[in-house]
């Protein structure tokens, strides 16, 4: 069985202390979550390769950079050069997705693919035996904070199951609107690693919050 994962978020982080919101984490975290936004294919604008490079310097921790960008394939390189482990790209941004994928596992880095809640799974088929990982949304991309979209986790046993019949594993990882309070629904959906970011960060404790995370996550 796949040891499962903790990746938060720090969209909801203080940005203005980063080096002390990502040490909370420490011993608890497997991966950083980032969440990269361009204000076109989502309206949000986030950070670029500084931002990550600088979090690069503070943690030995895998960055799992998600790029909800309009032209990944045009910005991916400066990520990897900032310090990425792990790339995500929509496939509602690249709808042929097979070269990216390629590139970026030449780069030595994991490569996913992310969809959004109202694409079917099905569009993502023909491509699972390239794919390092997957990342289904479970809130519409753009903000943190959101209310989480139950019926996107259907597609987490459709995309497992498509690896399945391909003799593969597909490692799945969920993001959006993931708490305490549901995530046992997650991972019994079959998630294997697990994006928190406002439960985390926008507790009074985040790092509480998180130990609290990772204890349902190692009970599993």
């Amino acid at each position: 069985m796949a040891v499962r994962k903790l990746a938060p978020s720090i969209l909801n982080a203080d940005f203005s202390n980063l080096r002390e919101a990502i040490a909370h984490l420490n011993g608890v975290a497997d991966v950083i979550h980032l969440d990269v936004m361009d204000g076109d294919f989502v309206p949000n604008i986030t950070f670029g390769p500084v931002v990550v490079e600088a979090i690069r310097s503070v943690t030995d921790l895998p960055l799992d950079i998600h790029l909800m960008i309009s032209r990944p394939a045009t910005f991916a390189k400066d990520f990897i050069k900032a310090g990425a482990d792990w790339v995500s790209f929509h496939i509602e941004a690249v709808p042929e997705p097979r070269e990216l994928l390629e590139q970026l596992r030449e780069k030595g880095v994991l490569a996913g693919v992310a969809i959004n809640p109202a694409t079917p799974a099905s569009v993502l088929f023909e491509c699972v035996e390239i794919m390092d990982f997957v990342l289904v949304m479970s809130v519409v991309p753009g903000f943190g904070g959101q209310e989480m979209i139950v019926d996107a986790l259907g597609k987490i046993a459709e995309l497992k199951e498509a690896a399945t019949a391909r003799g593969l594993e597909l490692e799945v990882e969920v993001d959006g609107g993931v708490n305490i309070k549901n995530m046992r629904m997650v991972i019994d959906a079959g998630a294997d690693v697990i994006v928190a970011g406002s439960s985390i960060y926008a507790a009074p404790d985040p790092r509480q919050a998180a130990l609290e995370m990772r204890a349902i996550l190692d009970s599993y």
